[in-house]
């Protein structure tokens, strides 16, 4: 039987398979011949039982995440607080070039707007820096229970919730699917950022369709292994300008006749989301020193 793990937990795969989830081990060929397996990895099941089966095989994976650690996730949705704890628009950007490098689509949900105080306003600034990428924008709150066409988003997809602790991934899967009561938390008043909930990653299948991972919430993400040439790729913004680049292959840093840089000059790319670049792209050159 062909299924899908759904979760992993004390040393056992549940895999949901002919419309229910039966508990297996893999077999230790299986772990040699393909490693580790990760939850969304496509298995061949035999079972043993009606509750317990072997996972024969795994079959090969389209898409795979380091951080959170999930197997062929289509598209993932970033979550961040508007407060409480306050947006980190550095940690936005890194989680987007991590899920494009990894083939995954980014979309962006700002959750908690009802913290926002004069709400437009902060909606407007923040949606000022992130509507020109290109990316779908949600603003949402799991309090209030709007969700700004996310619910539909996610149907027919299997997609990965990812951002910091404590923005209220949980609180949001909650409201997406009523009755699964994921165990949410409340923000360290002393460290001003959440306090991790989620423990494991888990696949959690949706009434309107669809699969959504809850994964571990982190503050820090290190960006994939990539060539300075391919982190303007990224930034989806700066291809409609990089044809108009003096020189083939810039960098649009401290090369003459950039389009980019006289777009961000016109407030055609946000300021922003270039210093941002110009930092990683000083990782990423530092890393090719190191290696």
């Amino acid at each position: 039987m062909d299924g899908v793990i759904i979760k992993a937990y004390g040393g056992f795969y549940f895999v949901w398979t002919g419309g229910r989830v039966i508990k297996c081990a893999i077999r230790g060929k299986i772990r040699r011949l393909r490693g580790q397996a990760l939850v969304g990895d496509r298995v061949l099941v035999k079972p043993v039982n009606d509750a317990e089966g072997v996972v024969e095989d795994i079959l090969p994976r389209s898409t795979e995440l380091v951080r959170p650690p999930v197997a062929n996730v289509e598209q993932s949705v970033i979550v961040f607080a508007i407060g409480n704890p306050e947006p980190n628009p550095v940690l936005l950007d890194r989680f987007l070039v991590q899920s494009q490098a990894a083939g995954i689509i980014p979309m962006i949900c700002f959750n908690k707007n009802d913290l926002a105080g004069d709400a437009e306003h902060v909606k407007s600034d923040i949606l000022k820096q992130y509507q020109k990428t290109g990316h779908s924008v949600f603003w949402v709150s799991a309090k209030t229970g709007a969700l700004d066409g996310l619910r539909e988003a996610l149907k027919g997809r299997i997609s990965v919730f990812a951002g910091p602790s404590g923005v209220g991934k949980s609180s949001l899967l909650n409201i997406l699917q009523p009755g699964l009561e994921l165990k949410t938390g409340d923000i360290s008043s002393k460290l001003k950022r959440g306090k991790h909930t989620t423990r494991h990653v888990e696949l959690i299948p949706l009434a309107g369709g669809g699969l959504v991972a809850d994964t571990p919430g982190f503050s820090s993400m290190h960006l994939p292994s990539m060539r300075r040439e391919d982190l303007a790729g990224y930034f989806n913004e700066f291809a409609i300008f990089e044809d108009g680049c003096k020189f083939t292959g810039c960098l649009h840093h401290r090369e003459p006749g950039c389009a980019v840089k006289a777009a961000v000059e016109r407030g055609e790319i946000a300021a922003l989301r270039y210093r941002h670049y110009l930092d990683f792209l000083a990782e990423v050159i530092e890393a090719e020193r190191r290696y």
